[in-house]
């Protein structure tokens, strides 16, 4: 059975590039009937966050990334919020909780001669690199004239482990050879070995380093296929290396591309936002956003951009993954959300607008009438769907609405026209309107009524109707009088025609 990983440290926000990431080991292993799983990789103590762990989880689930297997969230008891827990056949899924695994195959290593105990010191190593760029050669670890099992005599080495010296434990690295292997998206892949550092294993600290951890882990809850950034590309030799000395056989590898900034550079907040949570923040939806990241780096083959996640896991396959790397584009992310605040039915688009307009100054006033209103708070908001990008944007939108803002006189007259023309027209279109039954107030009505209106009275339909909507609106650019009469209802829409015709003094 395929089994995929998605693997994160809790140091902080879920990047962009690994949300990416992670939808490809998930989409691989939905497609293939497989087993997604989540593991925490939390052996650097002094880099891991309080809450991030929480965090990243609910991040996962926001954009519907649900484990099958692993640390994931559950509904806490008698109302205590989701709590972390860990589900499955091999767990502990948390490696701070394996250092015994970690240690025990350490071990293995250094009974087999794959890998000794050094004991150098920091200012040892920090020598060691100098010296060695002084000479203008590779900086890695020189097995051969610092401090470690291979150059001590083994009386030394005996009175080092029973002290409290520091130690670590480092990977032996043949002294020739090559270490290939078929990558799915870049093909076979070779490295010499002499490219190769011998590197740490277990830390002074007793932790594993990552390239331990990720194999033992890897290994132990049978991960088929490991899918990562192509950042990561010069590690798979290494784990490639502590799989040969195991003897056990290594998962199959797909390395994905970089997210890219305009400019080609990787990645980066210092260009813009890399947090998924930033754009959860700005009202982007989840949906729009998956579809999106999913596309830098991936292809269909096909026009077909809008696609469910259901569509997504049918179509995708690991060999359409490009080996170049993906610009983010945030107008494309911007049509993305468009297209999909377009779609989203009326009260799902209640249900994820509402926490956006919780610390707006107007909401508390109309909170009972919204609440108990969420169908014309629904037609509310579909007045600016269409005119907004993100959910965040609504408030301001549609505040109109709930507060009529303060306006020129000189705004009433259309661009065409002028505010006399406007002085004479208004009122009478007031008076037009003020034979109107509730029944007749709506947008089907009034388009079809004061058309004739109009028609009959000789105006042209920009000198009518510019005046309307912007009495009713107040804005200069604004959705048609038509919809916002039937949003605002007839009482309110006749009030604030009322102070249109006032502020032209007619």
């Amino acid at each position: 059975m395929i089994r995929t990983r998605f693997a994160p440290s809790p140091t902080g926000y879920v990047h962009i590039g690994n949300l990416r990431t992670t939808l490809f080991e998930y989409l691989f292993a939905r497609k293939n009937n497989g087993v997604f799983i989540v593991r925490v990789e939390d052996t650097d103590q002094e880099r891991s966050v309080t809450g991030a762990l929480e965090s990243m989880l609910k991040t996962l689930a926001w954009a519907g990334i649900v484990p099958d297997e692993g640390v994931m969230l559950e509904p806490g008891d008698l109302g205590e919020g989701d709590r972390v827990v860990q589900k499955g056949n091999f767990g502990p899924y948390i490696q701070s909780e394996r250092l015994n695994a970690y240690k025990k195959y350490a071990q293995v290593l250094l009974d087999t001669g794959f890998a000794y105990y050094a004991f150098d010191t920091a200012e040892e190593l920090n020598a060691m690199r100098e010296n060695q760029q002084a000479r203008k050669v590779a900086t890695k670890y020189d097995r051969t004239r610092m401090r470690n099992q291979l150059t001590l005599t083994p009386e030394e080495v005996t009175i080092l482990l029973a002290s409290d010296a520091e130690r670590v434990v480092r990977l032996k690295v043949p002294d020739s050879g090559e270490v290939s292997f078929d990558d799915i998206v870049h093909g076979k892949t070779v490295f010499d070995v002499k490219e190769i550092d011998d590197q740490v294993l277990i830390k002074s600290d007793g932790f594993p380093t990552y390239h331990m951890a990720v194999v033992v882990d890897d290994h132990l809850m049978e991960i088929t296929h490991v899918i990562r950034g192509d950042d990561w590309i010069s590690s798979t030799p290494k784990h490639l290396l502590l799989y040969q000395a195991f003897g056990w056989t290594p998962p199959i590898y797909a390395h994905v591309p970089l997210i890219l900034n305009a400019d080609k550079s990787k990645l980066s907040k210092r260009q813009g936002d890399v947090a998924v949570e930033d754009y959860q923040k700005k009202g982007y939806l989840a949906e729009a956003l998956v579809n999106f990241i999913v596309f830098c780096g991936w292809n269909p083959g096909t026009a077909k951009e809008l696609y469910t996640k259901d569509e997504l896991i049918k179509d995708f396959s690991l060999e359409k993954v490009s080996k170049a790397g993906a610009v983010f584009n945030i107008d494309k992310l911007n049509w993305y959300n468009k297209e999909y605040l377009k779609s989203l039915p009326l009260d799902e688009l209640v249900s994820r607008a509402l926490p956006f307009f919780m610390n707006v100054p107007f909401y508390e006033k109309f909170e009972p009438q919204i609440a108990n209103e969420g169908a014309w708070f629904g037609s509310v908001l579909s007045l600016e769907r269409e005119r907004v990008t993100t959910l965040a944007e609504l408030p301001e939108a549609v505040k109109f609405v709930f507060e009529l803002p303060e306006y020129q006189k000189e705004l009433l007259a259309w661009r065409k026209g002028t505010v006399e023309e406007a002085r004479k027209i208004l009122p009478e279109l007031k008076s037009f309107l003020e034979g109107f039954s509730d029944d007749d107030w709506n947008k089907a009505a009034l388009e079809h009524k004061v058309g004739e209106w109009i028609a009959a009275k000789g105006y042209t339909t920009g000198s009518a109707l510019w005046p309307l909507r912007v009495a009713l609106s107040g804005q200069q650019n604004s959705p048609g009088p038509y919809e916002i009469a039937e949003v605002l209802g007839m009482e309110e829409s006749l009030k604030r025609i009322e102070a249109g015709v006032m502020s032209l003094g007619a």
